[in-house]
């Protein structure tokens, strides 16, 4: 074992959303994020709504989606730097809490995003656009499964 990378966990990354705080680190994350694109005075509230909407869900898809790896050094052999974070997200495990708080969580956005932009139309298929491109990648049936044909595998 290598001095210094030592810890508890297999892959610490599938258990980082689990832990304290993460969930209300990331609402005010969101929060913050929507009170700085406010601040930007030739912004209105509905550009600024579809905005804080699809930079969040730009953010999460290449965040959990993407992105390959862990950034710990896992006894695995390798099989962690196939996945993608919401692959390793507790451990594959559907279902659970974390992985229903970061499907539920975007839905909620497209919501608020959509009433204050008055179900325009842009904003409207611009938003909905953003939500489908990070909920269809986190149905179970698409694990493994690459855009282009091409399995991991």
């Amino acid at each position: 074992m290598n001095v210094g990378v030592a810890h508890s966990e297999v892959n610490p990354n599938t258990r980082v959303m689990n832990s304290r705080g993460i969930w209300l680190t990331y609402a005010l994350g969101v929060g913050m994020l929507h009170i700085v694109l406010l601040s930007i005075p030739f912004f209105s509230v509905p550009v600024v709504w579809t905005l804080t909407n699809v930079i969040h869900n730009l953010g999460m898809y290449v965040f959990l989606h993407a992105v390959k790896g862990t950034p710990f050094e896992t006894p695995d052999q390798g099989k962690a730097r196939l996945l993608t974070h919401w692959e390793q997200l507790d451990y594959g495990v559907q279902f659970t809490s974390s992985r229903k708080f970061f499907t539920i969580s975007p839905i909620i956005l497209y919501f608020l995003a959509s009433f204050y932009t008055k179900y325009d139309t842009a904003h409207f298929i611009i938003n909905t656009a953003s939500l489908l491109s990070v909920l269809i990648p986190k149905l179970p049936q698409l694990h493994g499964v690459r855009i282009f044909g091409i399995n991991k595998y």
